[in-house]
């Protein structure tokens, strides 16, 4: 009897093994086919003589640790798409947060340096309007004057814009 011959007469044993090792069926035919595969690319190794039918469970066996190790891999290595659904952004908020930005920070730079630093201090640092009349040693009514102005240019600078 050939090779061949021993190998097709294996393969009920061989797929019942396949079978315990990789339980889904689908998967178990894989490694099956997998391993006879590789059987027949390297049918000088085995020994005429010797058990085809350990020789044969030694490579499925080895098989299937190579596949569960590519496996274990690509589930370390890559995620499914659903998994980068949530990350990120089109970029679309990104580039629009941006351009607005750039835009407010253009309608800043427009305001008199007085008016600037109390926007600044109360609307962007978060200041306290006592604090920031005390920062920049002026009275609290003319920090607001600064304020009121300020707003108002800024507005209408940013409304021009959009």
């Amino acid at each position: 009897m050939g090779f061949e011959d021993e190998l097709v007469g294996l393969l009920p044993r061989l797929r019942r093994f396949a079978r315990t090792l990789a339980f889904a069926t689908a998967d178990a035919d894989d490694l099956c086919q997998a391993a006879i595969e590789r059987a027949l690319k390297a049918r000088e190794q085995w020994q005429p003589g010797t058990r085809l039918d350990s020789w044969m469970y030694r490579i499925m066996r080895n098989a299937w640790i190579d596949t569960t190790r590519a496996t274990k891999r690509r589930g370390e290595t890559f995620v499914g798409a659903e998994a980068g659904e949530g990350v990120g952004d089109a970029g679309d908020r990104a580039i629009e947060a941006r351009v607005e930005l750039g835009n407010i920070g253009r309608a800043l730079a427009m305001l008199p340096p007085e008016q600037r630093e109390a926007v600044a201090l109360v609307l962007v640092e978060g200041l306290a309007y006592k604090e920031a009349a005390a920062v920049l040693e002026i009275p609290m009514g003319t920090l607001t004057s600064r304020l009121i102005r300020g707003r108002a240019a800024l507005m209408r600078t940013l409304g021009e814009a959009a």
